[in-house]
């Protein structure tokens, strides 16, 4: 009898369990959204990633980082954040503990990006950082290293190969559909007025300057335009205003690419500029603007047009990232091609220290 009523009850237990989905008790249910944590609240988190990260399928702001207190009540209120979220950077280590949060977003000065990535990932988040990715290759590769042994994810913020625009022009670099390419002309930058003399931007050490904040973008844009990596680089700085930047002001950089291309590309704190054009060998294509939050276009010499992406560019870079964490796939932007950007950057910097000599691209 007692084994009866032992069969009866177990056969009650399972019939119980068999009611219930599979995945209920036997397979971890995957998040429908993975929580960001913004690392850093300056202009870029508060008017640019926290909005578009209201406007995202499959990730949602659920913590910051930040080393300003007067700040905290006021994103708490905004964004629904609780205490528990809430870190600075003497204790964002212990985000680990915090399973409310799957990635932190570096946003940051550029040299503060190595340490934060390194401590995310260490704390087991995935890492999405922003462009460029650091300082130097050393840098680069410790970020790489970290987030390989810790198996989490490393992202770099380079929306644009996120654009579908962009993404045309990265398809181009292949199918070549004005013929082989011969020489591009890139630049990108702004007017920064520099009101405030201690911002990052404008000192050396804090890894500020045009190259590093802007140039990325036309080197980054040439690199993808032809699908190659430069072979060698010269470059030179200008500044306009000398007693006010330790940074570089203004950075010229000539790239030679493998089939005699060349690539003519300009950066600057100093004038509003923003195009690529893609001489071919039967006609020409033109991205203007080149990196704009929105409005990026593309005409060719044959009269053929691309109109603006209509979307968030930010929202579809992180949903697509997220999306590469949640089904365990590559990246669009890993770390080693933020690796292969700062290589070039060393490069030019190396040059114009040097007057302009040409620097080879190991």
């Amino acid at each position: 009898m007692g084994n009866r009523r032992s069969f009866l009850k177990t056969s009650g237990i399972l019939l119980a369990a068999s009611a219930l989905p599979l995945s209920s008790f036997m397979i971890p249910q995957r998040k429908s959204k993975l929580g960001v944590a913004l690392v850093g609240l300056g202009y870029y988190s508060k008017d640019i990633l926290a909005p578009a990260l209201q406007l995202t399928k499959y990730c949602e702001l659920r913590g910051i980082v930040t080393g300003s207190p007067e700040k905290i009540p006021i994103w708490q209120k905004k964004y629904n954040i609780p205490d528990a979220n809430v870190y600075n950077y003497e204790n964002m280590h212990t985000i680990a503990n915090n399973d409310d949060i799957d990635i932190v977003y570096i946003v940051l000065p550029n040299a503060l990006h190595k340490p934060y990535s390194i401590i995310g990932a260490e704390a087991g988040k995935h890492v999405w950082c922003e462009k460029p990715m650091a300082m130097n290759v050393s840098e680069c590769e410790a970020i790489i290293q970290a987030c390989n042994k810790n198996k989490v994810q490393l992202t770099i913020g380079y929306r644009l190969q996120h654009e579908p625009v962009t993404q045309t022009i990265i398809k181009w670099s292949q199918s070549k559909p004005y013929g082989a390419i011969n020489s591009l002309y890139a630049e990108a930058g702004f007017y920064n007025r520099a009101s405030d003399h201690n911002n990052w931007k404008l000192h050396k050490t804090l890894g500020g300057g045009a190259m590093y904040d802007m140039g990325v973008y036309p080197l980054n844009a040439v690199r993808y335009a032809t699908g190659l990596e430069p072979i060698s680089v010269s470059a030179t700085h200008e500044y306009t205003r000398p007693d006010i930047f330790t940074a570089d002001e203004i950075t010229n950089f000539n790239l030679e690419f493998p089939n005699g291309i060349t690539a003519q590309c300009k950066t600057s704190f100093a004038e509003n500029i923003n195009t690529m054009k893609v001489d071919c060998a039967n006609g020409w294509y033109k991205a203007e603007p080149l990196q704009y939050y929105s409005g990026v276009s593309v005409q060719g010499s044959d009269g053929q047009k691309i109109s603006p992406f209509q979307g968030n560019q930010q929202a579809k870079q992180m949903d697509d990232d997220a999306l590469a964490i949640m089904n365990k796939t590559a990246p669009i932007v890993p770390g080693e091609e933020g690796l292969k950007d700062i290589k070039v950057v060393e490069a030019i910097y190396k040059s114009a220290a040097q007057n302009g000599k040409r620097i080879p691209i190991a």
